[in-house]
């Protein structure tokens, strides 16, 4: 997995780089390149470059294909290659591929791509033809299909790229655009298999144990940044020129963008200290397991939250819907929270070190960045078109680390010893904690 996303980076990055790719037709800068190829195939939407600006209409296409296949997944472009040129997929293929779909099963994988192609074009199609009608009349016939596409396949793979320069504060009065994109970013970071619980859910009359615990801490992270929202900043009361209805629809934009969307209808600068601190907080959750989102997942907080309940309680088992959950999954959660936030700090304090913070910002300037980046958000307060060399490759580090997961970037760098093989077992001891 890592290297089929790095492979997909390192095409892109080289085609970006060249001069057709950009509107002045002359090469862009490799490092910038990469960068905006990272963040494309990472779904994050962080760019040094004014994506509206500085590339030709082939870069653009070139950053939607990039988009496309880093939210789907590369395996899904390699399944369908190889069932077009009538080629077996074998056991090694189908291992990466229950990795990237990150299921527990080897069969059914092969259908559940399709599906995935399936549901995923259909949705972006259909949304893209939703925006038309604004779009079309707004940029012309040619412009406004092209910007509908764009941002309908952005959206869905919660990128963030936009092709307006200022993301969509141009459209705060525009329910239909945001309402859209909004149905879009939660479509995206719900994930696949939470889909097709849902889609099939009258013929089957149930739901997985993945899915009702992936719905229930999703709407309660939108249900709660909400009501936070409206609270810190008095229904962006700052903005005297929306009516009551629009400040609430752009409350709404506000929540579910930190998401790993990275559209932003209200400027993040402009917002109060515990606004920006919720941000960071939903961006470092994400979406769920098996989207187009990153961030450490919607089930691994539920696990976290409900283990620590469990604690509290003093109970043996850690329960959810009348199930329990393996101690295994607990503990990969709790080490998943260690390393990630080992990964982060150790980030932030570098980027202090390398970067210049402006003197209106402190230290959430390079905080929120690095949030945004390891969450494969795209929100930014103005340092990524500001990064340093140093800083570049360390938030594409990020963005990479994000959408691949921890978890997968750990393996593919250590080898793990086989458990089983382990002889010597030593005495148990306690240690006072707390």
């Amino acid at each position: 997995m890592a290297l089929g996303f790095l492979s997909t980076i390192f095409i892109g990055g080289i085609l970006l780089s060249l001069p057709f790719a950009s509107q002045s037709n002359q090469a862009t800068n490799l490092l910038d390149a990469f960068f905006t190829a990272t963040s494309a195939v990472c779904v994050t939407g962080l760019t040094t470059l004014n994506t509206a600006v500085h590339w030709s209409l082939a870069g653009k296409l070139i950053i939607m294909l990039l988009i496309e296949i880093g939210g789907l997944g590369f395996m899904s472009f390699t399944i369908i290659i190889l069932l077009a040129s009538r080629k077996k997929i074998n056991f090694r293929t189908r291992i990466i591929m229950k990795e990237a779909l990150n299921t527990n099963q080897l069969s059914g994988g092969v259908n559940f791509i399709i599906y995935i192609l399936k549901f995923s074009v259909g949705l972006q199609l259909l949304a893209a033809c939703l925006l038309s009608i604004d779009f079309i009349p707004r940029y012309g016939l040619a412009k406004g299909a092209f910007f509908s596409l764009f941002h309908s396949v952005s959206a869905f793979c919660n990128a963030g790229f936009d092709l307006f320069g200022n993301s969509l504060e141009s459209f705060q009065k525009n329910p239909l655009v945001l309402g859209v994109l909004s149905f879009l970013i939660i479509a995206g970071g719900l994930g696949f298999i939470v889909w097709r619980d849902l889609l099939t859910y009258r013929k089957n009359k149930r739901l997985s144990f993945h899915s009702k615990l992936t719905l229930r801490v999703t709407f309660i992270l939108l249900i709660g940044g909400f009501l936070f929202f409206l609270l810190t900043e008095q229904n962006l009361s700052h903005l005297k020129d929306l009516t009551f209805g629009e400040r609430l629809m752009n409350t709404f934009f506000l929540t579910v963008t930190p998401r790993t969307a990275g559209f932003n209808s209200v400027s993040f600068s402009g917002l109060s200290q515990a606004s920006i601190l919720l941000s960071c907080f939903l961006m470092y959750i994400g979406g769920s397991s098996g989207s187009t989102a990153g961030g450490i997942k919607t089930t691994t907080l539920g696990i976290l939250v409900m283990h620590a309940y469990s604690v509290f309680k003093g109970e043996e088992r850690t329960q959810f819907s009348g199930r329990s959950i393996n101690p295994t999954l607990i503990n990969r959660a709790f080490v998943l929270l260690f390393i990630t936030m080992t990964v982060i700090t150790t980030a932030i304090i570098t980027l202090s070190i390398t970067e210049t913070i402006p003197p209106d910002f402190g230290i959430e300037y390079i905080v929120f960045e690095v949030f945004s980046a390891f969450g494969t958000v795209g929100v930014t307060l103005g340092l990524t078109p500001q990064l340093t060399a140093i800083g570049k490759i360390i938030i594409m580090a990020l963005m990479f680390t994000g959408r691949i997961g921890m978890f997968t970037f750990l393996l593919s760098i250590i080898k793990r010893t086989n458990q089983a093989n382990t002889k010597i077992k030593y005495p148990e001891e306690n240690v006072i904690i707390g």
